[in-house]
């Protein structure tokens, strides 16, 4: 009796009939082209997901056993898998059915990956479903007869029924287009839209009295919020506040603080930006720095004040480049904007002349430099020629910043030389007569979150050397130089560049967004649901959305330790370094023990830091309570958000109040500990901390240079060219800073001689000493003049031959 499929299909049961129309409905699926959008929700408007990011659900083939029934083997026989894998693979060749998966979502990628995992899955199991099983037996019957009792091509509805259970996004791909349309940011915040607000922008550069003015409205609200983009800044309005007799409370995402002694809220608040409240409603808001509303990392705070704060004034303060975005995001919410322009209250001079030697230094300088090393071997010069200095940089304490900036601002104190990266371009008053730039080239993370090495910015220029003569300060005028003569030119030309206006504003997807995400895709990691989400999400020309390679990083980190999607996503928005091991390592032991439901104790805090701590020795020991620092920060921070599980958060805040202490004492002996360090290094070594970005533009000590030209002489010559593209690169500038930037990108990105410099191998001055050789050296060649060297290796090559 013949064991084909279909004269025993019609004596299959019920339950088996139903499977068949649950597997894609008729057998014969032929395909056919048509016109009308697909199935996935590519349709117009709609943007195409990046599939590379789809992770595959693994799926366990069906092993059988001796209990279980093969159903499909009994009603017809069991399957020749020989056969069976020469007809999948006819399946995979045919061009209609790839037509056909690319209308149901399947782009090549997920074709390919899709058929390898359906042809594992059949070809692996020891029983299938008895509906596949049977078209599957139909195809081997029929191959090669005339008449065929099956076709290849009625496998594709269990090919696509696969494809939805590896890939579930593709079952609910107009879902997650919704939940990650970002094109109306306004309709977020329903409590703000139910109000009319008035918007005043306060423009100015630095030192014009802009935030004064909009501090001074606050002040005088019944109630008010203040959002800073730092806190050191939330805390000096605070204490300003409080000064005034104006009851404010303070709020950072790791500090609260009341001004009332029984913990009652007081009607003004002053906090960094991320903690505002679009909730709670005010009189006045003040929303400080509006131009970072274009940060890559952090844009979206300032978005969410701007379009979320309940209250009547919200009084914008920032660079006039943000003037237009800012107008044109209130014309969406159907508000005004009141501009008012302020002008700088002291002059700055721009010198003709750079300082070239530090024995050149006076009473008020500051010399900026943007990488940690050469604040340490700036520091140690300055020292080394009798001069006391502070020293402020991005990793330190808040409490340190403002001891060192309390030493160096005192009439009384013989520190009178400031040393400091740009952190001092915003949050601290500073007393400074002269900035001088110890470089103009600075690293930076673009809009991919890519690290590249680029001049600094109009603005980020303007920020740093406005800095200097500051109102209200024993110095009237402000002053501006660069270290090195040759980078003096650049600098004129960037401070007199127009600042670039500000063309969009930063988005990030919402927890909630994220749940939503979680729902539909229930087996996705969090790291992927963002990817995802990124992938899919549509936004208008005036938002982007924010870089989120730090919360991918701690996704990945903790996706091991099982974690609801809430406390993940807390977790993973923790603010925290990444370069700092120490600090990731804490965090991860923090999620672990979260995980399982164990307190956190201060006990076991000060056993994981080893506290109590001792005074730093050397500069490594420095960084190392740095990173503890964070560490206090980082328990602080989740102490708000998890107070059972981190219950000790005010034996924490003492604790880091004494480590502030010590690292204040290391930081004013930083000279010793740098010496220390470098006496315990190899003999020539010069860095002392290990960075992205070392780019020391100092004159180091000559054995040390000596020593890096003889370790980069081999390959010094084959970099000359390149010294050479480089410096006419530095040398490209338009009045337009996109143009200008990609013009300085185009050259010598990732080349050797970046490689080089980011090593610490080759300085700016062996740069421009190779230009010149190489120029030198190409002049003599073009008129047919060889160098001694050259005439030197012919002969021997000569001699080689003859031998």
């Amino acid at each position: 009796m013949s064991r084909c499929a279909w004269p025993l299909l019609r004596r299959l049961p019920a339950r088996a009939g139903l499977a068949l129309r649950h597997g894609g409905g008729a057998p014969r699926a032929r395909p056919a082209v048509s016109s009308s959008s697909s199935s996935s929700g590519n349709g117009s408007g709609s943007r195409a997901p990046d599939t590379s990011l789809f992770v595959p659900v693994p799926l366990k083939p069906g092993l059988g056993g001796a209990a279980s029934e093969d159903v499909g083997a009994e009603l017809t026989r069991p399957l020749d898998k020989g056969e069976v894998l020469k007809n999948l693979n006819k399946f995979y060749k045919r061009k209609e059915i790839q037509r056909l998966g690319a209308e149901n979502g399947l782009d090549a990628r997920l074709f390919h990956q899709v058929f390898i995992s359906f042809r594992k899955y059949i070809m692996e199991s020891s029983s299938v479903s008895a509906d596949l099983h049977i078209i599957l037996n139909d195809i081997c019957c029929g191959a090669g007869k005339v008449c065929l009792l099956g076709h290849v091509d009625d496998l594709f509805p269990f090919f696509l029924r696969h494809a939805k259970q590896i890939f579930p996004m593709l079952d609910c791909m107009d879902d997650l287009r919704k939940i990650s349309d970002l094109r109306l940011p306004p309709n977020w915040y329903p409590d703000a839209r139910a109000i009319q607000r008035k918007i005043i922008f306060h423009a100015g550069p630095t030192n014009s009295g802009k935030t004064y003015h909009a501090i001074q409205r606050f002040l005088s609200a019944k109630s008010g919020i203040y959002c800073g983009p730092l806190k050191l800044l939330a805390h000096e309005i605070f204490q300003k506040s409080n000064d005034a007799n104006v009851p404010c409370d303070l709020v950072t995402g790791e500090e609260r603080v009341y001004a009332n002694e029984d913990a009652r809220q007081a009607p003004h608040v002053a906090c960094t930006i991320e903690m505002c409240s679009t909730n709670t409603p005010y009189e006045v808001a003040v929303i400080d720095e509006i131009q970072m509303i274009r940060d890559p990392a952090r844009g979206w705070a300032w978005t969410r004040a701007l379009l979320g704060l309940c209250a009547e004034e919200i009084h914008v303060c920032g660079e006039a480049a943000a003037i237009d975005l800012v107008t044109e995001l209130m014309y969406t919410t159907g508000e005004e904007v009141e501009v008012r322009n302020y002008k700088r209250l002291t002059p700055l001079t721009v010198l003709d002349y750079a300082l070239e030697s530090l024995d050149n230094l006076r009473p008020g300088d500051c010399i900026v430099c943007f990488s940690k090393n050469d604040i340490y071997s700036v520091s140690r010069q300055v020292e080394a020629r009798g001069l006391e200095c502070a020293v402020i940089y991005g990793s330190l304490p808040p409490g340190t910043k403002l001891e060192q900036a309390k030493k160096f601002n005192d009439p009384d104190d013989p520190c009178k030389i400031l040393v400091a990266t740009d952190a001092i371009g915003m949050g601290l008053n500073l007393c400074i007569r002269r900035i001088i730039f110890n470089s103009i080239v600075k690293p930076t993370v673009n809009e991919k979150g890519e690290k590249e090495i680029d001049s600094i910015t109009t603005s980020q220029a303007l920020q740093i050397a406005g800095r200097a003569g500051r109102f209200g300060s024993s110095f009237k005028q402000g002053e501006v130089t660069t270290m090195h003569r040759d980078d003096l030119v650049q600098l004129k030309e960037i401070l007199s560049d127009a600042v670039p206006p500000v063309k969009a504003a930063g988005l990030h997807p919402t927890p909630e967004q994220i749940e939503m995400f979680a729902y539909h895709l229930p087996d996705a990691t969090l790291s992927n649901l963002i990817d995802i989400f990124v992938s899919l999400s549509q936004v208008d020309g005036m938002y982007f959305v924010c870089n989120i390679d730090d919360f991918k990083f701690l996704a990945d980190m903790i996706q091991h330790i099982p974690l609801n999607l809430r406390s993940r996503y807390v977790f993973c928005t923790a603010p925290l370094n990444r370069k700092e091991p120490f600090v990731c390592t804490t965090l991860l032991k923090f999620a672990r023990q979260f995980s399982r439901n164990e307190p956190l104790t201060f006990d076991w805090l000060c056993r994981h830091t080893k506290w109590p701590l001792a005074t730093p020795k050397n500069i490594k020991e420095l960084v190392h309570l740095e990173a503890v620092h964070d560490v206090f920060d980082l328990y602080l921070w989740l102490s708000y958000r998890f107070m059972d599980m981190f219950p000790d958060a005010l034996l924490v805040r003492d604790v880091q109040k004494k480590l502030d202490d010590i690292i204040q004492v290391g930081v004013c002996n930083i000279t010793k500990l740098i010496r220390a360090s470098q006496s315990a290094a190899a003999p020539g070594t010069a860095e002392v901390v290990s960075e992205d970005f070392p780019l020391s533009r100092t004159k180091k000590d000559a054995s040390v240079v000596s020593e890096r030209r003889g370790a980069a002489s081999t390959e010094a010559l084959s970099i000359a060219g390149e010294a050479a593209g480089l410096r006419r690169a530095k040398n490209l500038r338009t009045s337009r800073f996109g143009t200008r930037q990609e013009d300085l990108k185009s050259y010598g990105r990732g080349s050797l001689a970046n490689r080089l410099l980011r090593e610490g191998l080759l300085t700016q001055e062996m740069l421009r000493q190779l230009e010149s050789e190489w120029q030198d050296q190409h002049r003599n060649d073009r008129y047919g003049f060889g160098s001694k060297r050259d005439d030197q290796h012919s002969s021997k090559e000569t001699g080689k031959k003859r031998k």
